[in-house]
């Protein structure tokens, strides 16, 4: 357990003194600036309200699991986590949801998408509750009197947790308003700003900070290498984005992160998913979970009970009190491993499904036992003894070295000038040689291979649908999975696809913004 586990639980003294916008989208951020007066009384209580806005990635609300900082029915739907695996993953080809309840549905099936969509709105109110929140701290920070440790690294943090919600905002739907501290305490709605403002916006963030926030590592918040590791991610995408490739760039922060991170692979894959992956050396940026201090419905926990049943499993096996029958994943997925032959596959990867009572085809995709649930993430420890929990302890990769690695590789497969191909064929290889898939050469090396490769590696880990959308096989028929277009073998989705509707409730909110094309507004 991470000191900082604490920390996130302990801002909830402070959440009075935020006031959430939700209702009110992009217009009307409500401060109390009496959060100034209690920085006279304790200037270390910054490091609280810092953790408040961690806090709105890893947990629904600040009050134990059933606390929520967005409108819902259902504190645990709203987490920011599980929102990323909904819209990330089930959307994708390698796992499906079976619950079809109000709205899963359109996202396992990728059709029918409207902005009516509560798991669309989730996501789009967390980011916009985030925002002007940290917007807010940032502000009283940069013009507070008092002498607050640290400030300006705080202020870094803060820039860049705002920058991350934004970044899901350019990925997921393309376009929103910029609201930043000098729009604290306004009432006109801001303008609409599209994708290329949005990256910009977000680029120059990044690079600001990353020579003012420190390089010295602190488990689960944000340091020089995660603030490089999210410019990589950004320029790595930034042909869908914006129009125009970035690999370059992408090439040079992955390399920085690698280089100058510090970071090693984990000896064994799965230790990187287990309940005390705190301790991995290759994780460089986590959202954390704790079964007594951090308990969610949103966290790991969505991943791990959901992919569990007592239908066909024993849910202590994986450190799991509860099963919920919910996610299993798709021969797109395991199909990657020895060409679906799992038990003849080397690949430690490929032992991470439960096989036991499934079916390899997923005939309907609401039969629990149609594919085979993902156990690659466990709540049980991977060194020592743990008990199991009915809340995860398992923390949420959202960044890692292996991904860096396979980065670096798809940038030099691009082009990228300051590459290496020696050097891409040497990551790819540390990742498969850490799981045992045996080592490939350089005839093999190609962006198909890549493509599958970040399969393996990193699916359920919230980068799936982006891949295959940069891959340009998301959308359209060339590449179909099961129960794509809601058809069981798949079939062509629109182009209009590889953006989500914008919500209802934002339209409503603020008048400047517009629907997606191909959505009614």
């Amino acid at each position: 357990m991470n000191q900082f586990k604490f920390k996130i639980i302990g801002a909830a003294f402070v959440l009075f003194l935020f006031a959430s916008c939700v209702d009110d989208l992009n217009t009307e951020p409500k401060v109390e600036l009496t959060l100034d007066k209690l920085l006279e009384q304790d200037p270390n209580a910054v490091d609280g309200m810092v953790s408040k806005i961690y806090g709105t990635f890893a947990l629904s609300g600040p009050d134990g699991p059933g606390s929520t900082d967005v409108v819902t029915k259902d504190a645990g739907e709203a987490a920011f986590l599980r929102s990323i695996i909904n819209l990330q993953d089930f959307s994708a080809d390698g796992m499906k949801n079976r619950w079809g309840d109000d709205g899963l549905d359109q996202l396992t099936t990728t059709s029918n998408w409207n902005p009516n969509n509560k798991f669309f709105r989730y996501l789009y109110d967390r980011a916009y509750y985030t925002i002007p929140q940290a917007s807010n701290l940032i502000k009283i920070l940069k013009t507070t009197s008092v002498a607050v440790p640290e400030k300006e690294n705080h202020i870094a943090e803060l820039r860049f947790l705002r920058a991350l919600a934004y970044y899901y905002v350019i990925d997921c739907f393309g376009k929103g308003a910029i609201t930043t501290e000098d729009d604290i305490n306004t009432s006109t709605p801001k303008k609409e700003s599209n994708r290329k403002e949005l990256f910009a916006f977000v680029e120059s963030e990044l690079k600001d900070i990353e020579g003012t926030i420190t390089a010295t590592k602190s488990y689960g918040k944000a340091d020089k290498n995660v603030v490089r590791m999210l410019l990589a991610k950004l320029y790595l995408n930034a042909q869908v984005y914006t129009g125009t490739q970035r690999y370059d760039d992408a090439l040079l922060y992955s390399k920085k992160v690698i280089d100058e991170g510090g970071y090693t692979l984990a000896p064994s894959f799965v230790s990187v998913f287990s309940g005390d992956n705190n301790t991995s050396p290759e994780i460089i940026y986590t959202l954390i979970a704790d079964a007594v201090v951090s308990q969610g419905y949103g966290n790991t926990t969505y991943i791990v009970n959901g992919n569990l049943s007592t239908e066909t499993m024993n849910p202590n096996d994986f450190g799991a009190t509860d099963g919920w029958g919910g996610h299993r994943a798709t021969k797109a997925w395991y199909g990657l491993f020895n060409g679906g032959d799992l038990a003849a596959s080397t690949d430690d990867r490929a032992k991470l499904f439960w096989t036991t009572g499934h079916s390899y085809e997923m005939t309907n995709y609401k039969t629990w036992t149609d594919g085979y649930p993902s156990v690659k993430f466990r709540n049980k420890n991977f060194v020592g003894a743990s008990s199991s929990t009915s809340f995860s302890n398992t923390d949420f990769p959202v960044f890692r070295l292996a991904d860096a690695y396979l980065m670096y590789a798809e940038c030099v497969l691009r082009g990228a000038a300051g590459g290496s191909s020696s050097t891409a064929l040497e990551y790819v290889n540390k990742v498969r040689d850490r799981a045992h898939a045996g080592a490939i050469d350089a005839s093999q090396l190609n962006l198909d291979f890549i493509l599958n490769e970040r399969g393996r590696e990193l699916n359920l880990e919230g980068h799936r649908r982006q891949d295959l959308i940069r891959f340009g096989k998301f959308t359209g028929g060339s590449y179909l999975w099961p129960w794509k277009g809601g058809v069981k073998d798949g079939t062509s989705i629109p182009d209009t696809y590889n953006l989500y509707p914008i919500p209802t409730s934002a339209l409503q909110s603020n008048g400047n913004l517009t629907q997606n094309p191909g959505y009614s507004s």
